[in-house]
């Protein structure tokens, strides 16, 4: 029968619809997909037949007809050997006849142990079978086998295997061995033996070799980074160098080389991946041509950062490449390489791709046993605080430090948390409806527009509305509030992670990090917290496991709260004015003179901030015991103290009574007691100003005989505008003796210059000068030495 189906015309498939060519696509696949299912049926059917034709037969089919042959050639000798059919008796040929139809001893197999009439089951245990089968001694290796594809007929699948041919490994391994020799007599023969000074010699022409293709490579990229993209991979393969001699050295020169091209060839802004949209659209040559090189600048930078990752992973393993090319001192050199790159690139790029990457490395890093890395990423992690404006880099450090304390247990060196410190953080978004204190801009809608204005008043309004929001655009308001909502976001990280800690690991190591913290950023915590954390802090005073340091940071941290927001709370901290005063003694000119300036800062908290809520009672016991205390610090710290003196006496009245001899009122001055409002300090009076007016340094003497006249801000009694409006810390600060030096400088004791003479001859008497003439000028002859000789003379 013809076939009368023709190929479709181009009209027609033009008619045809587009449901119908579909349709007509799923069939064809459908077809092609039963096709392929029938033929994997099939190979699985017969893949099985092959398993089950194995499993059957132990023993491979060629020894079984090697056994088959055997067996006939035999069977043939021994008809050669029996007597003819017709020399036998009729009897004896009939019985043999029988004997053969019916199985017998004679007709067995005997290499199986089955009975004689055992048919065949379906589902025979094949490993029983297998297990019947008698073992053999392994005297020879077994031969390996090849199955290959088997062969189907009338009687079924016959299975077909083939030696694996062996190899003589013996004999290539000797040939091997010989070819190795003959290389290495080949290498000894033309490479002479070098000496030291040649190999020095032949090592600096090859690092100079190195430096120049490097400087050429980097030159090349740094004047045309968009043609000259490709050479990034090229200078970054150098990473890779194999040479013994001077791989160390060439591997961290690429490695700051191209940490210095990075930083001056990456754009100002995060490149983004293009979209599959983006891709197909067509641009201009010159987009295109910019979009090549961010593909390649973002690709190259990140294999760039993998390498360093590798380099400080493998040296913090105690790994090694197979290639042993540096050996593991030099590995710790350049690690130490890669991390200051990546800290320069962590500072350098923080808007750029994979800050968030390099964060996650170099933080931990922080906590690492070498002192000197983890040193370098403190400064690094300081100086992205410290110049971090937005807040977004900030952020992200926050998070990681905060996941590494809480996933080491609140193990770590008490520095991770210190850096928190350097947090440019000033103002949060403190209550939600900031809103309504300060609302926003809001423009009139289309509705309120046309039913208040007319036509002409509508067209002004519109123009005026394009105008402020333009202005709102430079004063960029919206940044303003990301930076807002970014520095809560921070904030409220290093706050749960400081009460973390000040709940499960009171008695860590990080605790005084922490109480650190919290003197500085109280001010900032949020209202809700303040009663709790309070009660937190008298508790870890009164448990009495703080060291004084420790004790005054809770002190501060207390008074920061309360001279915040705290001021609408009703809570009297005058458990914490009392052990401050308790405490105050424990101060001496050693190594305790470092935590007056902690001191200072919460006398100024307890005192100028509140000076509504202390009693004159507290006020006199405080001024007294500090007149005593700066009698045996240091001299900063004196000045300090006497400068937070003059403070009290112009902020509370009647402190001019402890100037006056005579007592006012009862009882008598107890300096022991403990408790500020009960020791009578209005009975006493400020003997130690005399004392320290005739103090070593010149500016306490200045504060001393300020404060006898009663600190007076005019007047011959008024200190200089350089003492008076510096606060007392700074003052402490200003006039330390840490780096040796005494401030105001000690001026130079010139001695009195005493008359000298000149040697001349006009004292000498002129005889006595013509004696030194002629003997100065005579030659000494020197006579040598007889000892032998004067002995005997002597004798004599």
């Amino acid at each position: 029968r013809k076939n009368t189906k023709r190929v479709p015309s181009f009209r027609k498939l033009l008619r045809t619809s587009k449901i119908k060519l579909d349709n007509k696509l799923k069939n064809k696949q459908y077809k092609q997909q039963s096709a392929a299912k029938k033929y994997r049926k099939e190979q699985k059917k017969l893949r099985e037949a092959v398993r089950d034709a194995i499993s059957r037969k132990p023993f491979p089919l060629e020894e079984c007809k090697k056994k088959q042959v055997g067996k006939s050639e035999k069977w043939e000798e021994e008809e050669e050997d029996a007597l003819p059919l017709d020399m036998m008796d009729e009897d004896d040929l009939k019985l043999m006849e029988d004997l053969a139809q019916k199985a017998s001893f004679l007709t067995r197999d005997l290499s199986s142990n089955e009975p004689v009439h055992v048919k065949k089951r379906k589902h025979e245990n094949v490993i029983d079978k297998y297990e019947k089968v008698p073992r053999r001694m392994q005297t020879e290796p077994e031969k390996e086998l090849i199955h290959l594809l088997p062969i189907k007929d009338k009687g079924g699948i016959i299975p077909q295997t083939m030696e694996k041919p062996v190899l003589d490994v013996a004999q290539d391994e000797e040939e091997d061995t010989e070819e190795m020799e003959e290389a290495e007599d080949f290498n000894e023969e033309r490479s002479p033996v070098l000496t030291p000074e040649e190999m020095a010699a032949q090592r600096r022409q090859k690092l100079q070799e190195r430096k120049v293709h490097i400087a050429a490579l980097a030159s090349a990229i740094l004047s045309e980074p968009d043609n000259n993209i490709k050479k990034l991979k090229e200078l970054r393969a150098m990473l890779m160098e194999q040479d013994p001699n001077v791989a160390v050295i060439v591997r961290k020169l690429v490695m700051v080389s191209l940490m210095e091209i990075f930083k001056d060839i990456v754009p100002s802004y995060k490149i983004r991946p293009l979209t599959e949209a983006e891709k197909a659209t067509k641009v201009k040559k010159e987009t295109q041509k910019l979009r090549e090189f961010e593909e390649g600048l973002v690709s190259q930078y990140k294999f760039y950062l993998e390498n360093l990752e590798q380099t400080v992973k493998d040296w913090k393993q105690r790994k090694l490449k197979k290639s042993n090319v540096i050996s593991l001192k030099a590995y710790k050199g350049l690690a130490e390489i890669a991390v200051k790159c990546l800290c320069e690139l962590l500072v350098a790029l923080p808007h750029f791709n994979f800050h968030n990457n390099i964060i996650v490395l170099i933080v931990p890093l922080m906590n690492d046993a070498s002192k000197m890395i983890s040193e370098l990423c403190f400064e690094a992690v300081k100086k992205l605080f410290k110049q971090d404006k937005l807040g977004y880099a900030s952020l992200g450090v926050v998070k990681v430090i905060s996941g590494l304390v809480r996933g080491r247990n609140y193990d770590v060196r008490p520095e991770v948390l210190k850096v928190f410190l350097h947090l440019r953080i000033k103002e949060v978004e403190l209550q939600k409806d900031a809103e309504d204190i300060a609302p926003k801009k809001k423009f009139m809608t289309y509705k309120e527009k046309r039913k208040n204005l007319s036509r002409m008043q509508r067209k002004w309004k519109k123009a005026e509305e394009k105008l402020e929001r333009e202005l709102l655009e430079a004063e960029a308001s919206e940044s303003k509030e990301k930076k807002l909502k970014l520095h809560t976001e921070t904030l409220n990280i290093v706050f749960i992670t400081y009460f973390r800690i000040l709940k499960k690991a009171q008695k860590s190591p990080l605790l005084p990090a922490v109480l650190e913290g919290l003197a500085k950023f109280a001010h900032l915590i949020n209202v809700e917290f303040f009663d709790d954390l309070l009660i937190v802090l008298h508790s870890l005073i009164a448990a009495g496991g703080l060291s004084y340091r420790e004790s005054l940071h809770c002190i501060l941290s207390a008074f920061h709260i309360l001279s915040g927001q705290g001021d609408v709370l009703n809570i009297d901290p005058m458990k914490f004015y009392t052990h401050l005063y308790k405490t105050l003694f424990s101060l001496h000119a050693g190594r305790t003179n470092d935590d007056i300036g902690i001191v200072l800062q919460c006398l100024d908290a307890m005192f100028a901030k509140r000076r509504k809520q202390v009693s004159q009672q507290r006020a006199l016991a405080f001024l007294k015991r500090l007149s005593t205390l700066a009698l045996h610090v240091l001299p900063n710290s004196s000045v300090g103290i006497l400068a937070t003196n003059s403070v009290l006496m112009q902020t509370f009245p009647k402190m001019d009574l402890l100037l006056d001899n005579e007592s006012q009122g009862s009882g008598v001055y107890l300096p022991e007691l403990d408790e500020p409002e009960h020791c009578n300090a209005q009975n006493t009076a400020l003997w130690e100003l005399h004392l320290l007016q005739r103090h070593y340094h010149p500016t306490v003497q200045k504060f001393a005989a300020h404060l006898i006249v009663g600190a007076p801000t005019e007047g011959s009694g008024a200190l200089s505008l350089d003492l008076s409006q510096r606060p007392a810390t700074e003052l402490f600060e200003a006039y330390s003796t840490r780096g040796m030096t005494f401030n105001p400088p000690v001026a130079s004791v010139t001695p009195r210059r005493k008359d000298t003479f000149s040697q001349t001859d006009s004292f000498i008497d002129e005889e006595l000068n013509k004696q030194l003439q002629q003997y100065i000028s005579e030659t000494v002859v020197h006579k040598p030495l007889d000892f032998a000789k004067h002995l005997k003379e002597s004798s004599l």
